[in-house]
This record gives structure tokens, sequence and C-alpha cells, in this order.
């Protein structure tokens, strides 16, 4: 056999044996997911029409919906793999990267992270992990990266813990193991075998991080302030037992550095007359400690032996999107918090582990199984139902409102990202406390009803949705079609068709009622969400 042909064999050979790799999983969670429902006498949902999935699959890919070509051109196609090939295409888009850089910002800081001075401009650390996002680096790798702190833009999760290891303990425990351990900071844990001590020894890999100032750079409301990460050689956390038992002037004695649940760390003792070198602000050379702990921590956060990290990564992955965490809250590990499908969050970890933590394949396979392609509806009340019965409905996130605004509009309002964003952040900035829970506010529903942001995106400019639909020769009919498809990415009902067709042609000049149309469906509450 000629070798060209040999090797194109091979190829076949291999990518076939990648496709089946891929469609194993997605079959693993809907065997798993299927047979609780079974043993559960559960109805689950039927599976989502094409618009429904398609507005779904953009939010929760790219964090805003299609254009109404992207839309027509979906839900015309008649291919039985469409789905599989938009998944493919949009896990490719460069706005999956900044959609997944914005969610794990949002989990590393939150909306209003301590030290602002610090962390109230993080371009920087956002250009960082979008990067790590668009090169698909492994979720292991990245995170490591982050622990380690040594490549601009990364330092700032420490920056935002200045002076504090306690806190910075339960961020990192709860983000990246998955487990909640605050309540071990003042007392042994009531309700696992966690100890005072297990905190404070998993604070001494923290306790002698020194956050330096490195200046600014731009002018204004842009201005982004540097750091370096500077790791002493010498220093412990002091543990002076119970709070409740604390005495005024009581130190404690130190603690050395404890893995969670694990052994102790192994560090050398300091040469003989040591002398801890100065750490001088705006110093571009940071002195080297004798013997690095965070580095031992990063190595043993993200081993693919560490009993937390995967399970917990797949576990939040997994309630990003199929919108609740197998275990439940998804940083609540714990004795007293049992997984609802333990063999799938084994599978699940598994998995991850042996696809080299490629965060891109896991988001790949979760989106394409058919629990996460079911509808919204059907006979389960809760808002998040804990056998996965149907998906999730959520609303849009601060970001995602504005996003889709400006998709649907067609067009960027006349003013700053800058002013825009500090709006809708501050109306949507917490639409949910990540439990399931939702209550639209008096506040965002006026500044949707009357907030010149919002009016901005609709009014009618040159190129938009509105001039689009104002010199169309098309029939109000499908003009009409070309407004729903634009705003909520479905075709109008009939009865929604011949209303809105009624109301536009009651005027000769409808420049008005188009923006008054296109107002009405911005405002309705099925544009707040998902679906």
């Amino acid at each position: 056999m000629p070798m060209r042909s040999f090797i194109v064999i091979i190829g076949v050979a291999v990518a076939a044996t990648a496709f089946a790799a891929e469609v194993a999983l997605r079959q693993v969670i809907d065997t798993q997911v299927q047979a609780a429902w079974k043993k559960e006498k559960i109805q689950p949902a039927a599976k989502s029409d094409d618009a429904t999935f398609l507005r779904r699959i953009y939010l929760d890919l790219l964090g805003t919906i299609p254009t109404h070509d992207e839309a027509r051109q979906f839900l015309d196609d008649t291919d039985a793999l469409k789905r599989d090939k938009l998944i493919a295409r949009l896990l490719e888009d460069p706005r999956f990267a900044q959609q997944q850089a914005t969610l794990w910002d949002l989990n590393l800081f939150g909306r209003r992270p301590p030290n602002q001075e610090a962390t109230g401009n993080r371009t920087l650390f956002k250009q960082w992990l979008t990067e790590k996002f668009a090169k698909n680096e492994p979720f292991d790798r990245w995170v490591r990266d982050l622990l380690l702190a040594e490549q601009e833009g990364s330092e700032l999760f420490y920056a935002q813990f200045s002076n504090k290891p306690e806190d910075l303990t339960e961020a990192f425990s709860r983000i990246f193991l998955g487990t909640q351990i605050q309540c071990a900071r003042c007392h042994d844990h009531p309700y696992t075998a966690l100890s005072q001590k297990d905190f404070y020894g998993m604070a001494g890999f923290f306790v002698r991080l020194v956050v330096m100032d490195q200046g600014s750079s731009g002018a204004g409301d842009k201005q982004v302030k540097k750091f370096k990460i500077g790791e002493k050689s010498s220093g412990d956390v002091l543990f002076a037992g119970n709070m409740k038992d604390a005495k005024p002037g009581k130190k404690g004695e130190p603690v050395k550095p404890k893995f969670l649940t694990g052994a102790p760390l192994e560090e050398p003792t300091l040469p003989v007359g040591f002398k801890e070198p100065e750490f001088k602000t705006g110093t571009k050379s940071l002195p080297k400690p004798e013997f690095s702990r965070k580095e031992k921590l990063a190595e043993w956060a993200t081993a693919p032996a560490n009993p937390f990290f995967a399970r917990a990564a797949v576990n939040r992955a997994w309630a990003q999107f199929i919108g609740r965490g197998i275990v439940h809250p998804v940083d609540d590990f714990g004795s007293d918090t049992k997984p609802v499908l333990p063999t799938l969050l084994d599978a699940l970890t598994q998995e991850f582990v042996e696809h080299k933590f490629d965060m891109r394949w896991l988001i790949g396979e979760l989106v394409s199984s058919q629990t996460y392609q079911l509808a919204s509806g059907g006979e389960a009340k809760d808002a998040l139902p804990k056998q996965f019965e149907r998906a999730r409905i959520r609303p849009l996130s601060a970001e995602e409102m504005a996003a889709v605004l400006k998709t649907a509009g067609g067009d960027a309002p006349q003013k700053s990202d800058g002013v825009t964003s500090e709006y809708f952040l501050r109306y949507f900035g917490e639409p949910t406390n990540g439990q399931g829970d939702f209550q639209g506010s008096l506040t965002e529903h006026l500044f949707l009803n009357n907030s010149p942001n919002v009016r901005a995106f609709i009014s009618r400019k040159k190129g938009n949705l509105a001039d689009t639909i104002n010199l169309s020769s098309e029939p109000w009919e499908q003009r009409v079609d070309r407004m729903f498809l634009s705003v909520l990415t479905r075709l109008p009902k009939e009865t929604e068709r011949a209303k809105f067709v009624t109301y536009l042609k009651g005027d000769p000049k409808a420049e008005n009622l188009v923006e008054e149309a296109l107002w009405v469906l911005v405002n309705m509450s099925e544009f707040r969400f998902n679906h």
C-alpha cells in the first residue's frame, strides 16, 4: 500500500476513534440521567424546538443571541446534524473564549470584589484569561498559572486578598476545591471532619504572599493598576484555638501548611542566619523565596489525583449548562451534600482527567447531550429540578442583556460601552444568587421601560434593525417576522403577527411605530430569559 494512502487511512481511523470517544460521554450522561427518571417515575420534558435551542445555545456559549440571518439560516436548515454542527462552530467562535472569561471573572471576583482600588479595572486580567480560553489551554494549566501569579494579568486574583490569607483560603477552597471551609475558621466544622487546624493549614500556603504595587497605566476610568506577587521565605499562620475561647494578647502557635484532608507540606529548614530580603514597592525584580509554598500548592491543587479539583470543575461546568450541580450548591462538597447522581459525577471527572482537562471538549459534550437540549416546560415546578428533567430557565446577566440588545438592534448605541455597561451592571448586576432564585425588581422594570440606554439600541440609525424595517418593501407580515426573529429568536404566533401588522399599518409614517413595536418586544418577560 502506498505510504500516502496508509497515512490517510490512519488519519481517518484516529478521527473516527476520537469521534466515538466524544459521543461516549454525552451518551453516558443521557443514559444515567434517564435511568434516574425511570427509577423516580419522572416524566421529562420533550426535546426543545429549534428556536428554543438556538437562543439557548448562543447565550450559553457566546453570551448573546444569533442575528436575524443566523437564526433564519438555522431554522430553515433541514440537516439532521445541524445542532451538532452549530455547537462545533460556536465552540470555535472567538466570542466563546470571551464568554468563558467573563463567567470565570465573576467566579473569581464576583460583582463587588474586595479591594476595589486594586480590582476595579480588571482589563488585563480579562485579556489574560480570554487568551487562555482562546487557545483552549487545559483547565489545570491555566489554574496553575493563576496560582503561580507570574504572568501579567494573572496577579489580580491574589491582589484582591492582599494581607488577608484567611479570606484567600476561603475563596480558593470554594472556587477550586468545591469546598466551603469558612466555618472551620472560627471553630471545628460542625458538619464535616474539617478542623480549625485544617483551615489554618491551608491558609499557611498563602500567608507568605506579598502583593507589590507596580503603578498604573492609562488614565481616568481606563486606568489599570499593575501588581507583582512576591513570596517570603519565612512566616506562619498563628493558631489561637476556638474563637470563643480567644484571650486578649494571645498570639497563638505557628501552624505549618497542610493540604486539605491530606499530608502536611514537607519543606526544608531555612539556612542558619537567614535574613528576609526587603520587598520594595515598584521593584521590577522581586526576590525569590528559598522554598515556594505557592508552587507546591499549585502543583497539588491541579494534579489529576487531587480528590477535589477535577470533581469541583466538572460539577461547576454541569451547573453552568444544565442548571444546578450534581452536588448543589456547586461549592459545597461535604458530608451533608451528597451528589444526586454519584456515578455520573465519577464518570464526568474521570473523562475530564483522561481528556487532559480539556474544558472546551467537556462543554461540547454537555451541550450535545439530550439532557441539555430538553425543553424548559414540563411537569417539574422547581426552578432547578433535582433530576434535571427539564432545561433550566435563567435570567440573562447584565453583560448578556447589553450584548443581546446590541445584537437584536443591529447596531451599537451612540454612547460609550463603558457608560452602557455601568448602567446595565447597576440594574441587572445580580439577577440570580446561583441557587435558582430570581425575583425581578421594580428598578430593572423601570430601567427597561424608560432608560435612554435601552432606547438607544432600538432607535432608528443607519443600517440597524429599525432602519431596515422602515426601508423594507416586504409585506408587513415578513417585516414582523424579522422583528421577532431578531429580538426573541423565534417567529411570531399567528395572533401575534396579526396584532403587530394591524398596529404597524395604522400610520402611513410608521417610523415611530416600528420603534414602539421593538420596545414592546424588548420589554416582554420572554426577552429577559434564555427560554
